[in-house]
């Protein structure tokens, strides 16, 4: 048998297994308990983005409140005596989110397609898994007592500074983050969030608060994620990881402009409506059921 033989008979076994094992990954994403689990982690994932949003409502309006991440979003809702029992719904939900985000991205459930937009997004799915895993493992270092400290964001830009490609890295992350704010831009105004919703199934009001709410709240989150960038770049080209800022700290950049308290709870209000379409995606979202 020739060399050439071998080859192919090994990459078609390659090929083989791997389409096995994608069918296995798949049938466990369209298992019923992970469904339900998926949609949990859009309440989960829902209530952090609201709380986040009413804190810096709260600071604006000088009536308690400080402006922080969904990491603070976590320790304000688990500083009660149903600690545990909420830490553990929240990890059993936003693991499942995570897993969601590389489902999305791999199996394409929302049919974004190979288009480079479609790419772009499914690239963004992975973006979400990503960062709701990290989120998870700071609900573990929680539950045991030693949870992170300070901005993970600036963290990450300050560790990759010590080395040589080190700023290109944190500047590629930060260009990351702006392109995912413009695409939240884009999609404040194109709304393509709706095909992913059973339209079928909701009344004319509920797909018009779910749309509005979601228009609304990714605005919210382009100002955000497009000044985080910025900070981000910012820092990798000055060797400053001080200049990095993460979600609490752009909330206080904003506001510190003119008009800074209005903005500060525009912005703010904008997380909650995104908190609220979530809480609707939760029921409606179409998955692999």
């Amino acid at each position: 048998m020739s060399a050439a033989t071998e080859v192919r008979r090994a990459e078609r076994s390659a090929k083989r297994k791997a389409r096995s094992a994608g069918r296995r990954v798949e049938k466990q994403a369209a298992n019923p308990w992970f469904e339900r689990a998926t949609r949990l982690g859009y309440m989960v994932r829902g209530l952090l983005y609201a709380l986040v949003g009413v804190l810096a409502i709260g600071q604006a309006l000088g009536i308690g409140g400080q402006a922080t991440d969904m990491r603070g979003g976590v320790g304000a809702v688990t500083d009660n005596p149903l600690r545990y029992p909420i830490l553990a719904i929240a990890l059993i939900g936003l693991t499942a989110y995570s897993a969601w985000g590389f489902v999305r991205a791999v199996y394409d459930p929302l049919h974004r397609g190979d288009d480079p937009v479609g790419l772009a997004s499914r690239l963004g799915f992975v973006w979400s898994g990503i960062s709701y895993l990290s989120l998870t493992v700071f609900l573990v270092q929680l539950g045991a007592g030693h949870p992170g400290r300070g901005e993970m964001l600036r963290g990450f830009v300050a560790g990759a500074l010590q080395y040589p490609a080190g700023r290109w890295i944190a500047a590629a992350v930060g260009a990351v983050c702006i392109a995912f704010g413009v695409g939240q831009f884009v999609d404040t105004v194109k709304a393509s969030f709706r095909k992913d919703l059973k339209r079928g199934a909701m009344t004319r009001f509920e797909r018009l608060a779910a749309e509005y709410l979601g228009r609304f709240g990714m605005l919210s989150r382009g100002v955000i994620f497009s000044m985080l960038g910025w900070f981000v770049v910012l820092a990798a080209l000055t060797q400053n990881p001080g200049q990095a800022r993460g979600w609490g700290s752009v909330f206080q950049v904003l506001a510190a402009q003119p008009h800074g308290q209005f903005l500060l709870v525009v912005v703010a209000l904008g997380f909650v409506a995104l908190g609220l379409h979530s809480f609707a995606c939760a029921r409606w979202i179409r998955t692999l059921e």
